[in-house]
């Protein structure tokens, strides 16, 4: 069976796939539009997009929306008129810049997660750009949902579900990925999509619900489209594509890792996080690195107390320092053999 288009909106892309956005440096303008132009909707990350850039180091802020804009038009322009948005994090200081940088630059769709969007759309309403929530316990769904219909009138335009198998940060503790693995998530898909409904109704508009988290294969695809979700969003298996614009050694990491080497770890965000166990993860359960600078990048941050600086630990992965760095992963990141390139992917994807 095809796979039906995703639209949103006006918006549609001739496959239900979102790639979902890798920080820092793995999913920049050549990933994003390969993506878009292959049929799907690829996703820029906004977490320090500009660390290449030569003022990174003294100037943080001015060069990562310089590039944040930069990649978001030559996404656009390798896209062909295909869909390019940007995954920007609730916790990152100065959300409101980034947010309008996308507006600026013309990115089609802002996805936001690692906390709840509150006021994306005040920051969004001049705008035509399409908002999309990440949301975890279906409590968050209704939250977020009926915080955005009482305090602006206005829903969502997408709304992406991650599940515990995801990679990077998760919106759940430990002990709840670890009861999820035995009870599975389906429940919840098929309540947050209930909640969706009810907003569909009143706003009398489609809001495509998408799942995140360990969607491997077709099978998968198919089995979370079963349960009523418009499509998925797929991170990890675009890491190991030659357009991915993460460093060779990064992907190189993803193919040794076996089952065993995937594990849950702290993140200074708050949140577990999904990674690679290598040395310098290693080192972490024991002792807090010596944090040379601060990026200010995140809003609850105190370089005293955290285990890592996040920005430091994810720039050295994106730069191929693969055992002194944070490697994160989704959980079947072990299952990948091989190298392959986008168009390969989603027409394996979409058979």
């Amino acid at each position: 069976m095809n796979l039906k288009p995703l639209k949103i909106g006006e918006l549609t892309a001739r496959l239900p796939i979102i790639q979902g956005g890798m920080g820092v440096g793995v999913s920049l303008s050549r990933l994003a539009g390969t993506v878009a132009k292959e049929g799907g909707i690829g996703i820029i990350s906004a977490a320090q997009p500009g660390f290449l850039e030569p003022d990174f180091e003294t100037d943080t802020l001015n060069a990562n929306l310089r590039a944040l804009g930069r990649h978001i038009e030559q996404a656009k322009e390798l896209a062909c008129g295909g869909i390019v948005g940007v995954n920007i994090m609730c916790a990152l200081n100065n959300y409101k810049e980034y947010v309008q940088c996308c507006i600026d630059h013309g990115a089609d769709l802002i996805i936001s997660g690692a906390g709840l969007p509150t006021d994306l759309p005040a920051l969004t309403k001049d705008s035509n750009i399409k908002i999309a929530p990440i949301v975890s316990p279906p409590k968050a769904a209704q939250t977020l949902l009926k915080l955005w219909d009482r305090h602006y009138g206005r829903t969502a335009d997408l709304v992406v579900i991650e599940g515990p198998k995801a990679g990077g940060h998760l919106g759940y503790t430990k002990e709840e990925v670890e009861a999820l693995d035995s009870t599975g998530y389906d429940k919840q898909i098929l309540e947050i999509i209930e909640c969706v409904k009810q907003y569909e109704k009143k706003y009398q508009k489609e809001i495509p619900v998408i799942f995140a988290g360990g969607v491997y294969d077709r099978a998968d695809i198919d089995h979370y489209m079963s349960l009523g979700c418009a499509g998925v969003q797929m991170a990890t298996r675009f890491v190991v594509t030659e357009e991915c614009d993460v460093d060779p050694r990064f992907k190189e990491a993803y193919l040794n890792a076996g089952k065993e080497d995937i594990v849950l770890v702290k993140s200074p965000v708050g949140m577990p996080g999904r990674a690679i166990r290598n040395a310098f993860m290693a080192e972490r359960e024991t002792s807090n690195e010596k944090i040379p600078k601060c990026y200010h990048c995140l809003k609850k941050c105190d370089i005293t107390k955290i285990p890592y600086c996040i920005t430091g630990a994810l720039v050295r992965a994106a730069k191929g320092d693969v055992d002194n760095s944070l490697l994160f992963c989704g959980e079947n990141a072990y299952r990948l053999n091989k190298m392959t390139t986008v168009h390969e992917l989603l027409a394996e994807l979409s058979q």
